[in-house]
């Protein structure tokens, strides 16, 4: 944590670089998310230079998907997950799941979702308390959703929680650089250029600094390797995405 980062004290949490009682913090996020959810893979891809799409195909390297499974996707409201998984294994079904209706109505809005209906659901669930039996998924993902989560622990117990034994746990983040000259280098690229890139896009700078800086209040990759395994995962790895600008965790249920 940097100086200039608040302490997170008792009962409350981070919002970007505010400190917030945690009871606040899932509506404001819901507030970012409902407001950028039609400009939302637009600026993935502006803010990115595309690259993010790269990193998802790597996902799907690592988690090969295979006809018969049950893949759980949250925070996954625009589908860019769920279509790769099942362009992959066209035999499986998705669930996304997304706390935001909004970003989940523009997923539904995609052409894939009409040719894939049969082999999806989408579902209004929260992270931390999600609205499925135990063992119920082969495969859990969250890509660039589990940082916005007001308890981390709690998101990553759950997907514990309604993973089948056997099954898989894959979080797509963005992470740490090792480098701290590479580091200095990106701070400075995200402060000053996806706000600004925010208001002329979307319309509203507020939610891109708040995602910028929340990407700084996120554990590095040891540190949240270690949540990982504290939540019950085995076999639990990181690979680090350009140079650690994102990184991809897998853990399994044993």
């Amino acid at each position: 944590m940097t100086e200039d980062t608040p302490k997170q004290s008792e009962g409350h949490t981070h919002f970007g670089f505010r400190d917030v009682p945690e009871g606040e913090k899932a509506g404001m996020v819901h507030g970012v998310f409902s407001r950028v959810a039609s400009k939302y893979d637009v600026m993935n891809d502006l803010m990115s230079v595309g690259i993010h799409r790269i990193w998802k195909n790597a996902m799907m390297d690592w988690l090969a998907p295979q006809d018969g499974q049950h893949l759980l996707d949250v925070a996954g409201g625009t589908g860019d997950i769920a279509f790769r998984f099942l362009q992959r294994a066209p035999g499986a079904r998705v669930t996304v799941c997304d706390m935001t209706e909004s970003m989940l109505v523009e997923g539904r809005k995609r052409a894939e979702a009409d040719r894939l209906a049969d082999r999806l659901a989408w579902v209004t669930g929260d992270a931390m308390a999600l609205p499925f039996a135990d063992a119920s998924f082969d495969r859990y993902t969250i890509s660039f959703g589990i940082r916005n989560v007001t308890r981390i622990p709690d998101a990553l117990s759950e997907a514990f929680r309604v993973l089948k034994p056997g099954g898989r746990l894959m979080v797509l983040e963005f992470s740490q650089l090792p480098v701290p000259m590479l580091q200095w280098a990106y701070d400075r690229y995200s402060f000053n250029v996806i706000p600004p890139l925010g208001q002329l896009v979307a319309g509203d700078r507020d939610s891109y600094q708040y995602l910028v800086e929340s990407i700084r209040r996120f554990p590095d990759q040891e540190t949240f390797a270690g949540m990982i395994r504290d939540a019950g995962f085995a076999r639990v790895q990181y690979r680090n995405m350009s140079m650690g600008i994102a990184a991809l965790h897998s853990g399994w249920k044993i």
